[in-house]
C-alpha cells in the first residue's frame, strides 16, 4: 500500500513551510503528496460542500490557498521522487488549453510525477466569480477531458465540441508520461461513468471501507458499460491512523493502491514530527 498526504498546499503560503513538509514527505517514505484547490472562499455560501454533514468546507475566507500546480512546481524542484496530485483541481472554471499546457509542462519539469486529479466542482459562488456557468459543467468538463488528450497525443488537434473548437494546432512539450494519469475525483452525479470513460484513476473522498465497497461495485458497472477493466483504474482514498493498520488491509483488500492522509489528522502539532511519526509507525510497520 502506498500513502500520500494532503494539502500541501493550504494553511501556509510560506515557501520553506511547504518544501519542509514536502521533503519530509519524501524522506520518511510517502509515495505522494496531494493538493485542495479554490481560487476564492466566499464568506458566506449557499452552495453545499457534498463530503461534510453541514455542507461547509473545514476552512475560513482567511485560510491560505497556494494555488496547487504553483506549489507543486515548487515541491517538484525541491524532491526527486516523490509523486505530486492534484486532489482536485475543478476542471469547468478554466481554461482547458492553458492546463493543459500547465500539466504537461509540471510532469516534464518533475521527471514524469504529476497525476492531474480534477473533478466537477459544487461551488457555484466560485463558478460566479470566475465568470464561468455552473450549469451544464458536468458536459462542459467531458468535452474539456476529451479535448485535452488531444492535446497530449503530438497529434495535430482537431476537436469540435459543445464548449471547445480547436483546430490546426500542436501544443509542447508533450507529457513525459504516456497515458497521462488523469485522476477523476468525487462520487456523486455521473462520476463513476466519468472515472470508468476518461480516469486513469479514481479519487474517492470517503474514508469508510463499507462506503467504498459499495462505491466500487458503482465503478465496476460502469466500466461493465464502456468495455472496460475495472483493474485497469488505480483507487486512492482518503485514510487517518485514528482508523487503525488493520483497516490498511481492509483496503487493500478491495483493491485500494493508495491511501492518502489528511493533515488535519496529525493534530495541532509540529506537522514535521508526526511526519516522523508516521513513517516509524505506519510505512515501516506495514513495510
Amino acid at each position: 500500500m502506498d500513502f500520500g498526504l494532503i494539502p500541501v498546499n493550504v494553511g501556509s503560503a510560506r515557501p520553506e513551510s511547504i518544501v519542509a513538509l514536502s521533503q519530509k514527505a519524501e524522506e520518511v517514505g510517502l509515495e505522494s503528496l496531494w493538493t485542495f484547490e479554490h481560487a476564492i472562499v466566499p464568506v458566506d455560501y449557499a452552495s453545499k460542500y457534498p463530503y461534510s454533514a453541514d455542507g461547509k468546507m473545514g476552512v475560513t475566507p482567511e485560510t491560505p490557498f497556494v494555488d496547487p500546480l504553483i506549489a507543486l512546481s515548487l515541491v517538484a524542484g525541491h524532491t526527486t521522487k516523490i509523486r505530486l496530485g492534484t486532489g482536485v483541481n475543478i476542471l469547468p472554471q478554466v481554461s482547458p488549453l492553458l492546463l493543459a499546457k500547465q500539466a504537461a509542462s509540471l510532469d516534464v519539469i518533475s521527471g514524469g510525477r504529476f497525476m492531474l486529479g480534477v473533478g466537477i466542482g459544487w461551488l457555484r459562488e466560485e463558478f460566479d466569480a470566475m465568470g464561468v456557468p455552473f450549469e451544464k459543467r458536468g458536459a462542459r468538463f467531458d468535452d474539456y477531458i476529451e479535448a485535452m488528450r488531444k492535446i497530449w497525443s503530438g497529434e495535430v488537434v482537431e476537436h469540435q465540441g459543445e464548449f471547445v473548437t480547436w483546430s490546426g494546432f500542436k501544443s509542447h512539450p508533450l507529457p513525459t508520461q504516456d497515458p497521462f494519469p488523469v485522476v477523476i475525483g468525487g462520487t456523486k452525479g455521473k462520476a463513476f461513468a466519468r472515472v470508468a470513460k476518461y480516469g486513469q484513476g479514481w479519487f474517492s473522498p470517503t474514508p469508510s471501507v463499507e462506503h467504498l465497497s459499495a462505491d466500487l461495485q458503482k465503478m465496476a458497472d460502469a466500466c461493465a458499460e464502456v468495455g472496460r477493466d475495472p483493474a485497469e483504474i488505480e483507487v486512492t482514498c482518503m485514510w487517518t491512523p485514528q482508523m487503525g493498520l488493520d483497516s490498511v488491509k481492509a483496503f487493500g483488500d478491495l483493491g485500494v493502491s493508495r491511501l492518502v492522509v489528511p493533515l488535519f489528522a496529525f493534530g495541532t502539532g509540529n506537522p514535521i514530527h508526526a511526519l516522523d511519526k508516521f513513517g516509524d509507525e505506519v510505512i515501516a510497520a506495514l513495510s
